[in-house]
């Protein structure tokens, strides 16, 4: 058997509860590094079993349980605190974002779109004035261009007979 098999049975042989196999007796015989293991491990569990456990006073539960009602009325206390501030807090924070929100939404309606009147209407006759103009008379330009169709496609319908 090699040591790591050993050391995994090593508890169950510091307690008796298996015994000791051939092979597992020869290893412990010839290995003295997990021999001395099993005796450190035996004399662990010697000690462990002559340990006694100390009775408690006679007092501590009923001290226990004063300093957890202490301690549950401390949590609350502060708890109570914390809500009573969180809750102010939170409506205002949400107040402020909601008129934030509005005032940026309002800010875009009253701007309003800029329009070609309200610039400064330039020279006529220079090449920004004529743009200007051909702006303001775009819908009668169109029509412009919607009679001379029209008249192309009456001559075309009058030449062919």
């Amino acid at each position: 058997m090699t040591c790591k098999e050993i050391r995994e049975l090593l508890p169950d042989l510091a307690l008796g509860s298996s015994p000791a196999s051939g092979e597992t007796a020869e290893h412990l015989q010839t290995c003295s590094e997990c021999a001395t293991k099993l005796t450190g491990l035996r004399s662990t569990m010697a000690l462990m079993d002559e340990w006694t456990v100390s009775e408690p006073s006679p007092y501590f539960d009923v001290r226990l349980q004063a300093r957890l009602r202490e301690e549950k009325e401390k949590a609350h206390t502060a708890r109570s605190w914390f809500a009573w501030i969180r809750k102010p807090a939170l409506t205002l924070a949400a107040t402020a974002a909601i008129v934030v929100g509005v005032m940026m939404f309002r800010g875009d309606q009253t701007k309003g779109p800029t329009t070609p009147d309200a610039t400064v209407a330039a020279a006529p006759g220079t090449a920004v004035g004529d743009l200007q103009s051909l702006d303001k008379n775009t819908d009668l330009y169109s029509d412009a261009d919607v009679l001379d169709d029209l008249d192309v496609q009456q001559d075309n319908n009058t030449a062919t007979p």
